[in-house]
């Protein structure tokens, strides 16, 4: 019988931490990332949350299966180590967070990747329930992806299976994205570029956007949707990019089932049919449709997951 867990999925912007029990999260909270200043000064605030949540579901630290951490980045689930990881937490490869959390709380400790969580959440409790084929693209600060492919929950001999749909190169003659590559889907549109990219525009000066400090898909959409032309083209040309990953995607895993999930699926109205539609003209898929979904837990599927992960070894 699975037992509560210690989850903390390690957002770019949010560190989000909950004591999970099966699909349900009992409690839960977040804290701000500052993740360029790394993950070693967030730890103790992190444990004094975690005792918090504890005390309000009065969840007894020997009735805890175990502590999981999901991480972006490249993860080692074997060696238990963040191995690489893009501008975000940049410290964390050097921590040894078995460590921590055993001197910490004296309990077991796993980790996995944020976006392979999250479709372990969705493939177990969610809009994937049951399936052998799926694909995961999360678009939030960075864009993620995982796979599952005839059942089987795909790493890799690296650890970098079905995790690259970020880095995927969609446009050769494109900027330098943080991995080091061109061109990525993320350096295209995604939240922690869009600034930049918003800022490059011709018309930006001209554009709403222009009068606000802090520029985000939320943003972009609202004003999009009244009628800003700059903010209408950085729409349409995020929702270009987000399609040529899922294309990408589906090419490369061979998927039944595309979940889409992530902050920016808040303006999900928008995203799911244009990708839908891009996907039924485009994707050589001569079998059928990929049905895509919005995923079940667009805010909490990675906490859901690695709770999961812990609870099944």
């Amino acid at each position: 019988m699975s037992k509560p867990v210690i989850a903390i999925d390690m957002g770019g912007t949010k560190i989000k931490i909950g004591i999970v029990h099966q699909d349900t999260i009992l409690a839960s909270a977040s804290i701000d990332s500052y993740s360029g200043e790394g993950l070693r000064p967030r730890l103790p605030l992190i444990k004094e949350i975690v005792d918090k949540l504890l005390k309000r579901t009065k969840t007894p630290i020997t009735s805890v299966s175990g502590l999981g951490i999901s991480s972006p980045g490249i993860v080692d689930n074997h060696k238990k180590r963040i191995l690489s990881v893009d501008k975000k937490f940049g410290d964390a490869p050097s921590i040894n967070l078995e460590e921590w959390c055993l001197l910490t709380f004296g309990i077991p400790f796993f980790i996995e990747n944020d976006a392979r969580s999250a479709l372990i959440g969705e493939w177990k409790y969610g809009n994937a329930k049951d399936a052998d084929n799926i694909i995961l693209m999360t678009l939030g600060t960075g864009v993620g992806s995982a796979a599952v492919t005839e059942g089987q929950l795909l790493r890799g001999k690296h650890f970098t299976a079905g995790i690259m749909g970020g880095h995927f190169v969609i446009n050769y003659k494109g900027s330098l994205c943080n991995c080091g590559n061109k061109g990525c889907v993320e350096t295209e549109a995604s939240t922690w570029n869009i600034t930049n990219i918003a800022k490059s525009e011709k018309s930006f000066t001209k554009s709403r956007l222009a009068d606000f400090p802090v520029i985000d898909y939320e943003l972009i959409f609202k004003l999009a949707e009244e009628g800003d032309e700059t903010a209408i083209h950085l729409r349409d040309q995020s929702l270009q990019a987000w399609s040529a990953s899922a294309i990408n995607l589906i090419h490369a895993y061979d998927p039944e089932i595309l979940v889409l999930t992530g902050g920016i699926m808040a303006s999900s109205a928008h995203i799911i049919p244009y990708i839908r539609k891009q996907v039924e003209v485009h994707a050589w898929t001569p079998w059928g449709k990929v049905d895509i979904r919005e995923g079940k837990f667009p805010a909490t599927a990675a906490l859901l997951g690695i709770a999961h992960v812990v609870n099944n070894g």
